[in-house]
């Protein structure tokens, strides 16, 4: 079965991107009980719920000191936002990260984040008292906006923050099966646009699934750093 799913891919193969994505995606998911496509796989999926939660909490923390009608709405502006750089940003991470010395500062980017949820989960108070439309969010340690437009801009800058570790967390976990990847970021959209207040609510409830998320965005982090200084094609010691 799975070599007439690859042979099926690769007559399609020819066809066009949109072809070419299926075929990849054809490919990587005939080949799940593999331990490295499996792996990508999880590790994917742990990304995406964890940042798309955390990522909710944050958009709700920012808006909290609004009146409800603004609120909603630097919510919504939130959460489109987040939709639309994480679609910008798949289509140009996989190229960025061929460029020496970038999977380098992709791994410090998510190893600061992971410093930064770790914070937040072991000392996350005070701040924002929390928005009613987001669950945990008071305990996010931000301070709310006190203007729509502070708070829309707050937002703003988080979600170009917030998305690129998304998109960087998947693109490197499933970086040698570009099928998962391609799921993995339609997943990762999927979430911000339908369920991300479910997930921060789940994460709020079980706290243990944010500590999971850390270590395998800190596990993610290290990999990268260590390929940033050692792979021959993209790492710093090419130039030595």
């Amino acid at each position: 079965m799975i070599d007439l799913a690859l042979m099926a891919s690769a007559a399609v193969g020819s066809a066009g991107p949109l072809a070419t994505m299926w075929a990849h995606i054809v490919a990587d998911f005939s080949n799940l009980g593999s331990p490295a496509a499996l792996s990508a796989f999880l590790q994917v999926l742990i990304i995406d719920v964890t940042l798309a939660g955390d990522n909710a909490i944050v958009v709700g923390a920012l808006a909290a000191g609004l009146p409800a009608h603004q609120r909603r709405k630097v919510i919504f502006i939130g959460v489109i936002a987040a939709l639309v750089l994480r679609i910008f940003f798949a289509l140009v991470v996989t190229q960025l990260l061929q460029i020496v010395g970038l999977v380098l500062a992709g791994g410090l980017l998510l190893l600061w984040v992971a410093w930064k949820m770790w914070r937040e989960l072991r000392e996350g108070h005070g701040g924002s008292a929390g928005s009613p439309e987001i669950a945990g969010d008071e305990r996010s340690g931000l301070n709310p906006a006190k203007s729509f437009a502070g708070a829309a801009w707050a937002v703003a800058v988080a979600d170009v923050s917030m998305s690129l570790d998304n998109v960087l967390g998947v693109a490197s976990a499933a970086k040698d099966h570009p099928g998962i990847m391609i799921v993995g970021l339609a997943f990762a959209v999927a979430l911000m646009g339908l369920a991300a207040n479910i997930i921060a609510q789940v994460i709020d409830r079980f706290r243990w699934i944010a500590w999971v998320g850390i270590a395998v965005i800190l596990w993610v982090a290290v990999k990268m750093i260590y390929e940033g200084f050692v792979d021959p094609h993209v790492g710093i010691m090419t130039f030595f």
